[in-house]
């Protein structure tokens, strides 16, 4: 079975956009005993970043998150919405 899907509209980008946004918000930073900065966000398994300086590693963790969206969206996977997150 063959399935089309139509491509994104700007609408789905801004979507997308806010969510990501909305995710980084929830963020969690912490230095490391080694004197580097690690970060998380709660409620998105897996998706974590390391680094040197702050804004790296804030840079790194969009990146992860924008990383395990694509995939878990590929995948099927639900997305974690309003108190699920």
């Amino acid at each position: 079975m063959h399935c089309t899907m139509n491509p994104p509209s700007e609408k789905d980008y801004e979507m997308l956009t806010s969510y990501i946004h909305e995710a980084m918000r929830l963020a969690k930073y912490e230095i490391l005993e080694n004197g580097t900065y690690y970060g998380e966000i709660p409620g998105f398994q897996g998706v974590w970043a390391s680094a040197d300086l702050l804004d790296a590693c804030r840079e790194e963790l969009q990146s992860a998150l924008e990383d395990w969206l694509i995939l878990g969206l590929r995948m099927g996977h639900a997305l974690p919405v309003g108190g699920d997150r």
